[in-house]
């Protein structure tokens, strides 16, 4: 569905400051992954979010895309707001995800928009309708606040709301940038729970930044790990199914011949 084929990134190049974040990244995302993504702070997790999106060019390599199954895409160059048509974002922030001055129902007339591919489409009782019965998928009773402003909800409901709306849009792949980091722990379950099970009643394509290592080794068909700009893991499947954190601290320190030291990813 998606590939990278050695694709670099390097901030700023021919300075004293160079430096290289993405080491020709070869990767290829398959329709229905589920890819979680680990690695500590620095590692590359981000700008390769940032590259695949096209918030970020990369400096050499190739970024294809197939949609419908048979056309391959070059988008390597393509920008970001045209990529936003089939791959969403949800990002560490729940205030980003949603224009908290604006209503509820405003906010999911805007998704519905950016998703629809027929005639213009109006906000009327009949989307108010729709929008409640897609609200009640969360559970947290934003059915009846249609017309409350976003800003007056918790950062677990806008979180939660932001992911309903990505999926609303019918995103080919759905980037989640560590999306329950901020959240209080009873929030972060809420969200995770409607992640896995979004994830699978719409046949999603994700892949899911995580500093949370239980989430990372329950939730997908596949992981990765990333450390200084590189790929230095992809498991799936069963191999992926069977894996500890003591197997990923183990094939680390095979692969880099040193100890994996980031507490942040080993104490969650």
């Amino acid at each position: 569905m998606l590939t990278l084929d050695n694709v670099k990134m390097v901030f700023a190049p021919g300075t004293p400051d160079e430096n290289t974040v993405l080491k020709n990244i070869n990767l290829t995302v398959n329709r229905g992954d589920f890819i979680t993504v680990i690695g500590s702070n620095g590692a590359g997790k981000s700008t390769l979010y940032n590259v695949i999106a096209g918030t970020l060019m990369p400096v050499s390599g190739k970024i294809t895309v197939c949609l419908d199954g048979k056309n391959i895409r070059d988008i390597t160059h393509e920008r970001e707001y045209r990529r936003a048509h089939y791959i969403g974002r949800i990002f560490q922030n729940p205030l980003l995800g949603t224009a908290g001055k604006m209503r509820l129902e405003d906010n999911m007339m805007i998704c519905c928009r950016k998703g629809y591919k027929g005639l213009k489409i109006s906000l009327n009782n009949k989307m108010r309708d729709y929008f409640r019965s897609r609200l009640r998928e969360l559970d947290m009773g934003l059915e009846n606040r249609l017309n409350d402003n976003v800003e007056q909800f918790s950062g677990g409901q806008r979180q939660a709301l932001t992911l309903l709306m990505a999926i609303m849009s019918e995103p080919a792949l759905l980037l989640l940038d560590e999306h329950t980091a901020a959240l209080d722990p009873a929030n972060a379950e809420v969200v995770m729970d409607l992640t896995r099970r979004f994830a699978e009643e719409y046949h999603l394509t994700v892949m899911m930044i995580t500093h949370n290592m239980n989430h990372a080794l329950s939730f997908g068909n596949r992981l990765l790990m990333m450390d200084s700009g590189e790929i230095i893991l992809d498991v799936n499947g069963k191999e992926k199914e069977n894996l500890t954190l003591d197997d990923i601290v183990e094939r680390f320190r095979r692969i880099k011949k040193h100890d994996l030291v980031s507490d942040q990813m080993l104490l969650q």
